[in-house]
């Protein structure tokens, strides 16, 4: 029997960048595949490569040589507006900083993607609404950012992540501003949201965190380091 496609397929991916004459190396030919409903912590200091890795990830940025397949399109080939589509349907972005409008109420804020995305106005409300409902915030639908905890912040964040259905989410250090109990929180709610079947790639500095994984990646000087399941690095 084949192999299913993986999610994210990265071979020899390589990202350098150039200011003047000094070049500089942030990924040196790493190799990763995530497969469809894994959830894994990709993990490093500061300057080990790992937002870079997120930012090509998320078809933010472009590797410089080597080649990134999402779930077996190659990332390359595809136009800006290709490109544009994929982070607007294929990914759910999470990020430290909530990045909600604050004179929006919560159900607002998940609608936004929506609206760049042009879903009919008929249906924005009702998807932002179970949206919400998923991360369990039914009963704050019209509540602006200022009212709601920093917990529940990151989860209309969430909620805005998951409302065009996405293959994969991908969250960049988002517990970050967060004290420990909201940290509990919405750590929790991606505990749900895999067990459910969604793909979840959590970039952290933090082993805690890392650890409500099921795959911890440690990333170094642009080069995977080591890649085990959360139970062997636990050990």
């Amino acid at each position: 029997m084949d192999e299913p496609t993986p999610v994210i397929e990265l071979t020899a991916a390589r990202k350098t960048y150039s200011s003047g004459q000094i070049e500089f190396e942030a990924l040196r030919g790493i190799d990763l595949r995530v497969q469809s409903g894994e959830y894994l912590a990709i993990m490093g200091p500061s300057g080990s490569g790992k937002s870079t890795l997120m930012n090509i990830l998320g078809c933010l940025d472009v590797l410089t040589t080597g080649s990134y397949r999402l779930g077996g399109d190659d990332v390359e080939q595809l136009s800006e507006a290709e490109l544009a589509r994929v982070r607007n349907h294929r990914i759910g972005f999470v990020f430290q900083q909530f990045n909600l409008l604050t004179s929006l109420s919560a159900w607002r804020n998940v609608e936004l993607p929506m609206i760049y995305g042009k879903v009919d106005k008929s249906v924005r409300r009702q998807q932002a609404e179970l949206a919400l409902e998923r991360v369990g915030l039914r009963d704050r639908l019209e509540n602006r950012p200022g009212e709601l905890s920093g917990g529940q912040q990151q989860r209309v964040a969430v909620a805005r992540a998951l409302a065009s259905d996405p293959t994969m989410i991908l969250a960049d250090e988002p517990t970050g501003n967060l004290d420990s109990a909201s940290t509990k929180e919405v750590l929790d709610l991606f505990d749900q949201l895999n067990d459910s079947g969604r793909t979840i790639v959590l970039i952290t500095h933090e082993l805690e965190v890392a650890q409500r994984a099921r795959r911890i990646v440690t990333v170094r000087d642009g080069q995977i380091t080591a890649d085990a399941p959360v139970k062997a690095v636990a050990a």
